[in-house]
């Protein structure tokens, strides 16, 4: 008996609801882009960690007030960058860029501002010069003890940058979901400079998911393409669980047709299918289940944005749980123009968002919304929601909008046609 499909927010808590956060784990700051952090950092020690030059000049002391224009002042040493602490006694001292403040001292005039004179060597001041003028504080960008990133900030090249800093050597971040991927079907080709022969296509799934799995915060563990039987599929399954892999992503082989054998094969792994069949456009037949290890199992379609909405909309949202993100809230944007469909499904739409003529932020979706064409994918920057009973949505209307990845923002353009 065919069961009608699942409403896709339900689908998506009967993922969510099996998926718990994975334990944390120590790494090198340097090998640490990308992950998540699972616990919070806070500054070990303060930035700068001493008064220092904001450029080249002059270093001078001299308590609330500002030292007059035409005052003259004994040179009395240099600090350049790299030299340690000094006490200065009284004068002036020559100071570079990023060189650490004599004690004592508490301003700095750019030497432009100045004039050396000699016999004796001092310095006229040609500008007046006020207390910590041209001075860096200790702490003045972090504080010592400051709380720096919060638990589930995803770590980019900046917040290394900081890191680095302050000195940090490692961070706590939470464990990659360890994802495999296993193409079906005996029409495809992964070998791409092999000639086709009559009725196979090339592999375009497998490196796609090759890509994607990674920037959604998981390692990649297995990938293999498999023919339309079984065996051939349980022994690659044997072949990524032997990998590590502990969420498994198939493609192809789950709808009704004679060679679609994805069920049969989970059948015999012992698996509980959760569901199979939900109500989206694309990937429709998507099948999800739970093996007996507690091995998580999503059967995408075949069809290339099946797949690719059928990881961002389902697979992804349990990865972002797994590493202990919070869910993802989706833009607000309002459509370029028009857009109709049917009801009773929710369409996940290759779109463009960009800036209009007026500098607004707009939602366009691109023609060629069939879940085998892959152009319109490659020149979109985002995903459109529509919602399952929506109908016709006018020009301006409000839509969902999500980046292509769940790490990831819409890459906004130039102006909207």
């Amino acid at each position: 008996m065919s069961h009608p499909p699942l409403d896709p927010a339900e689908a998506l808590r009967l993922i969510l609801a099996t998926c718990a956060p994975l334990p944390a784990q120590e790494v090198a700051v340097v090998a640490a882009m990308g992950r998540v952090l699972a616990t919070p950092v806070s500054a070990p020690g303060a930035l700068p960690p001493f008064d220092n030059s904001a450029m080249d000049g002059y270093a001078l002391g001299g308590g609330a007030e500002a030292l007059a224009a035409g005052s003259e002042w004994p040179i009395e040493g240099e600090q350049a960058a790299g030299d340690g602490a000094t006490q200065a006694r009284r004068g002036a001292w020559e100071i570079m860029t990023g060189a650490r403040l004599p004690d004592g001292l508490d301003r700095v005039i750019p030497v432009e501002q100045t004039e050396r004179l000699e016999a004796p060597p001092r310095v006229r001041l040609l500008a007046d010069v006020a207390a910590g003028e041209n001075v860096r504080t200790a702490g003045s960008d972090v504080p010592a003890g400051a709380s720096v990133f919060a638990a589930g900030t995803v770590l980019a090249p900046q917040h290394l940058m900081l890191l680095a800093a302050l000195g940090v050597a490692s961070v706590t971040v939470a464990d990659r979901p360890r994802v495999a991927v296993l193409c079906t079907g005996r029409e495809l080709v992964d070998d791409p400079i092999r000639p086709l022969e009559s009725g196979q296509i090339r592999n375009s799934n497998g490196p796609f998911l090759a890509e994607r799995v990674p920037r959604a915060g998981a390692e990649l563990v297995h990938i293999e393409t498999v023919g339309d039987e079984v065996d051939a599929f349980l022994e690659a399954f044997a072949r990524a669980r032997a990998a590590g892999a502990r969420v498994m992503v198939s493609t192809g082989a789950v709808s009704m047709g004679r060679y679609d054998f994805v069920p049969q094969a989970l059948e015999r792994l012992g698996a509980e299918a959760i569901f199979h069949k939900v109500a989206i456009r694309p990937g429709k037949p998507l099948l999800f289940a739970r093996l007996p290890d507690g091995t998580l199992f999503f059967g995408l379609p075949g069809n290339p944005i099946a797949v690719a909405a059928g990881l961002r909309f389902f697979v992804e949202p349990a990865l972002r749980l797994m590493l202990g993100l919070p869910r993802e809230v989706p833009w607000r944007v309002p459509l370029a123009g028009d857009y109709a469909k049917k009801p009773r499904l929710r369409f996940h739409l290759k779109a463009d968002v960009a800036l209009d003529a007026q500098g607004r932020l707009v939602a366009r979706v691109l023609t060629g919304q069939e879940s085998y064409r892959i152009r319109p994918l490659a020149e979109a920057n985002a995903w459109v929601v529509v919602p399952l009973e929506a109908t016709a949505l006018a020009a301006g209307a409000l839509v969902e909008v999500c980046g292509l990845g769940h790490l990831e923002s819409p890459a906004i353009g130039g102006s909207a046609a």
